[in-house]
């Protein structure tokens, strides 16, 4: 068929029909995105000459990622947890919120309830051979007052780039720990050098990007929440130079900020100090939180995580 069949008048009408737009009773918001919604859809079916075909492929295409439990990973994926983020860097700007560390993606791969410990952590149970790495870091607010009581609570990927209650072969809370910075903002955790991942070769979110041209793979990082009473929630992440991937995240979670060297020790007087037995990495991950204001636009999300069984 050829496109353009239809006058945007007639989608408007028919979009306003479909969203309850203008009737009693239902949620006014709800209403509201929804027509909108249906609107530009209605323009693109229209614009593009999407097929019926093509269509209903792609309703059975997100009923799939649906039953893959994928939407967190495909959003990610189409940039729209980035854009999210953007609009909230923006909306800060414009309430008068300055500095902090930047946010970026939370990702998919979240568990609440990880062991929470005073000052350092212990994050690997110590059955991965990979390279053994400390973070460390301190929590400041906005003007460099160390914030003391802070809760970093930290996950990543092991050697093999997967996720303990997600892979299935890691111990619970594996490389997941949150710890409450000291009486000088101090955090410690020792744990292993993550591995960046792909999405699996079977995924809806694999096939999406093969058929964008595009890769599916991030690069090594680390997630942080961070929380002090009185401070907006920090929701970041950091990557490591030299990554393959560094700069084509395929989740646009890669920030320039956001980006730490690793120092590879190999001394042997540091290697007995840190009470380990072999050359290790460590990385500085400084924090800066920033105190909440009335009226910006809030950090907590509500959104749904994996539920620790």
């Amino acid at each position: 068929m050829p496109a353009n069949l239809i006058s945007k008048a007639d989608m408007k009408k028919l979009a306003a029909e479909a969203s309850g737009i203008n009737l009693q009773g239902g949620n006014a918001r709800v209403k509201e995105v929804t027509n909108r919604l249906l609107y530009r859809l209605m323009q693109v079916i229209d614009e593009c000459d999407v097929s019926m075909d093509e269509f209903w492929a792609a309703v059975g295409f997100l009923s799939q990622t649906a039953k893959n439990n994928e939407p967190g990973l495909m959003v990610p994926g189409v940039a729209l947890e980035h854009f999210l983020d953007l609009r909230l860097d923006e909306a800060e700007r414009l309430a008068g919120i300055k500095g902090g560390t930047m946010r970026t993606i939370e990702g998919p791969l979240y568990v609440a309830g990880a062991p929470l410990t005073k000052g350092e952590a212990r994050m690997d149970d110590g059955t991965d051979p990979g390279e053994v790495m400390f973070i460390s870091g301190q929590v400041r607010d906005e003007n460099g007052n160390v914030v003391p009581g802070a809760i970093v609570d930290l996950w990543h990927a092991n050697s093999k780039g997967g996720y303990s209650f997600i892979d299935g072969e890691q111990a619970p809370y594996n490389l997941r720990r949150r710890i409450e910075t000291d009486a000088q903002g101090r955090y410690l955790a020792r744990t292993i050098v993550p591995n960046g991942y792909g999405c699996p070769p079977e995924s809806c979110t694999r096939t999406l990007m093969n058929a964008l041209g595009r890769h599916a793979e991030r690069p090594a990082h680390v997630h942080f929440f961070v929380n002090a009473p009185g401070f907006r929630k920090l929701t970041t992440q950091f990557n490591f130079t030299g990554d393959k991937y560094l700069h084509t995240d395929f989740a646009f979670g890669t920030r320039d900020e956001l980006i730490v060297t690793l120092e590879r020790v190999t001394d042997a007087d540091e290697i007995r100090k840190a009470g380990v037995n072999r050359p290790f990495a460590r990385a500085r991950f400084d924090i800066a939180l920033v105190r909440e204001k009335a009226g910006a636009p809030k950090t907590i999300v509500d959104r749904e995580h994996v539920i620790a069984a």
